[in-house]
């Protein structure tokens, strides 16, 4: 199935709801249709396999996804916050394509070989020109091209097709379900899964999206509460910023119903006080990949407050889970070996169905009998509930013993003037790897042997950090997710301070 139909179903069924932008200057369904081909007419003039995209969050995103799609070319939105030289190599990488560029962004890129440029502004009006051109069908192949966030080396791009896409969007989201009055606020960046996999659920629900340019925690809820904004989703670093804002100006957010959150690894403190402040709003943890087109497994609303209400200690601690696989997935926990352990046993986390991809541009992962293997090491519960601990990669090897940082982390965040922490493996000549913790203090007031003995009450003595360093802020990038390589670099070239200093 082609992303496209998504949008031809919603324009036949539904042509005057409002599909995209602010109330009173949003477009339609129909009038996105319309822009959708008249985009993809001009972007064939101008030759190219892929359609590129380098720009903040807006409706030209939107209107240059499905136009890809009608010319059965990829889309590749790229990170504009990388540095020039990097964001040059990317977009090469692209060639032979035709870049949509934000026109104060044109002057960055210069002249790519076999890329072909669109200023946003030029986009738009050609987006605007009423054609009469029929497009051919295209037979569905490659949807989009993402890249991912190259933290480890050279950013790859993972291929999700239009199967894998609408197959999700299907699975998940019922056609035309929404409200009338439904709005979705969208405020992860374009190259991000969320943010290609809001316009396709948003279109084919039928809910309004309202495009953030860029996130600020103030923006954020000046648009939430202009917009009356009924959905949005955000990651882990974005709420507990929301929050402070909301407290702050005493003020709430009554139009909003439901917030999903993902991305990262959510703090329990967090998503404790969010279900205090707003216990109005449904939320929902959604774990997913890009590889996988976007979430396999949800916490839902009904978790939450079971969670948070209950005595059951078993059931509090789903509190901390992504909740249980999709329907349409299956998902097991395995071992070094292959084998599929039980639960309550840590493993690899596998998952296998038609919204999965597994697949890049250099080679495809994905097994031939359609398992996937994620990277990410978790367990599951008697009740199906999955654990997720982190990249396998980050997993901390002392002594031949494996150190979820995860789990050290949650004690750490319990600690009353702990305001951030991450904790992460550095070489030792006598244990292989030793647990090094990097904390930011809500008092500013260095308290490594206090914290030491904090972790050593609640946890094994072999999983108490004995280096430390003591920060302003732990480095994120601009989708939440935290660098912690960078900090490994960065707290292994410096000495850092133990607990006894």
């Amino acid at each position: 199935m082609h992303t496209t139909l998504l949008l031809d179903m919603a324009a036949d069924a539904a042509p005057d709801r409002l599909a995209l932008g602010r109330r009173g200057e949003g477009l339609t369904f129909a009038e996105l249709q319309r822009r959708a081909r008249a985009g993809a007419v001009a972007l064939a003039a101008l030759g190219g396999e892929t359609v590129a995209f380098i720009g903040l969050n807006g409706p030209a995103m939107a209107v240059a996804i499905f136009a890809s799609g009608l010319l059965g070319k990829p889309f590749a939105p790229l990170n504009y916050r990388l540095s020039d030289a990097d964001l040059g190599r990317l977009l090469a990488r692209t060639a032979p394509s035709v870049a949509v560029v934000d026109d104060d962004m044109l002057g960055r890129l210069g002249t790519p070989p076999g890329v072909t440029l669109m200023s946003r502004s030029a986009f738009d009006a050609a987006c605007m020109v009423s054609s009469n051109v029929e497009l051919p069908y295209v037979e569905p192949d490659i949807g989009v091209l993402l890249f991912t966030s190259g933290t480890t080396g050279e950013p790859k791009a993972a291929i999700l097709r239009h199967s894998n896409l609408t197959s999700y969007v299907i699975s998940t989201v019922e056609f035309l379900g929404s409200d009338e009055d439904e709005a979705a606020l969208v405020s992860v960046p374009p190259y991000h899964i969320a943010g290609i996999s809001a316009v396709l659920t948003g279109v084919y629900g039928g809910r309004r999206i309202v495009h953030l340019e860029a996130f600020t925690p103030e923006a954020w809820v000046e648009e939430a509460t202009a917009e009356q904004i009924t959905h949005a989703m955000v990651v882990p670093t974005m709420l507990g910023r929301i929050l402070d804002i909301l407290e702050a100006r005493g003020a709430g957010l009554p139009h909003l119903k439901a917030l999903s959150y993902g991305g990262g690894r959510m703090p329990q403190p967090v998503i404790e006080r969010a279900l205090r402040e707003l216990p109005h709003v449904d939320f929902v943890n959604a774990y997913g990949l890009t590889e996988t087109s976007s979430t396999v497994a949800v916490l839902g609303p009904d978790d939450h407050r079971e969670a948070i209400s209950s005595t059951d200690e078993a059931v509090r601690k789903r509190l901390g889970s992504v909740g249980r696989p999709l329907p349409t997935l299956e998902l097991e926990i395995r071992g070094a070996d292959g084998e599929v352990l039980p639960a309550g046993q840590s493993g690899e986390i596998y998952v296998r169905g038609e919204q999965v991809s597994g697949e890049y541009t250099h080679k495809k992962v994905v097994q031939d009998d359609g398992w996937f293997a994620t990277n990410d090491g978790g367990w599951m519960d008697e009740a199906g509930y999955l654990f997720v601990e982190g990249r396998l990669d980050d997993v901390i090897v002392r002594g031949g013993e494996n150190i979820s940082p995860g789990e050290i982390e949650d004690v750490l965040r319990e600690h009353p003037n702990v305001a951030d922490v991450a904790v992460l493996g550095l070489p030792d000549d006598e244990w292989g790897e030793r647990v090094a913790a990097a904390v930011v203090v809500k008092d500013g007031v260095p308290i490594a042997g206090d914290l030491a003995d904090w972790v050593k009450a609640r946890l094994r003595s072999t999983k108490t950090p004995d280096v430390w360093s003591f920060r302003d802020a732990l480095p994120y990038n601009d989708t939440g997710k935290l660098l912690r390589r960078q900090l490994k670099v960065e707290m292994g070239a410096v000495g850092q301070s133990s607990p006894a200093t």
